[in-house]
């Protein structure tokens, strides 16, 4: 639990933020969904294979109230980095890459 007036490290401080939520899915029944506050670390977190089976990707911004997914840029960035980096894409993104391309 928390305490008063420590922050989380997940909460963004301040009013103008665009944060990134992951949905991952546990099992067949249940979907959690995990946020981030940077884009690079969330990619990188999902090649690392920090998440079960990635559904999607959605961005938001709490200033001016706008929400876009963006599972398919998320994947052409996974794929692009695996060439880079001279990686195969691992298993369980695979299904992540081949419904958002």
């Amino acid at each position: 639990m928390l305490d008063a007036g420590v922050l989380s490290p997940i909460v963004p401080y301040g009013a103008d933020q665009t944060l990134f939520v992951v949905v991952d899915r546990r099992d067949e029944a249940t979907e959690i969904r995990i946020e981030r506050s940077d884009l690079d670390a969330t990619i990188g977190e999902l090649v690392a294979g920090c998440f079960n089976d990635p559904v999607k990707v959605i961005s938001f911004n709490t200033l001016e109230h706008w929400m876009k997914d963006i599972s398919s840029d998320v994947a052409g960035e996974i794929r692009a980095r695996c060439d880079l980096y001279g990686i195969e894409l691992p298993d369980y993104l695979s299904d992540f890459i081949e419904s958002h391309s």
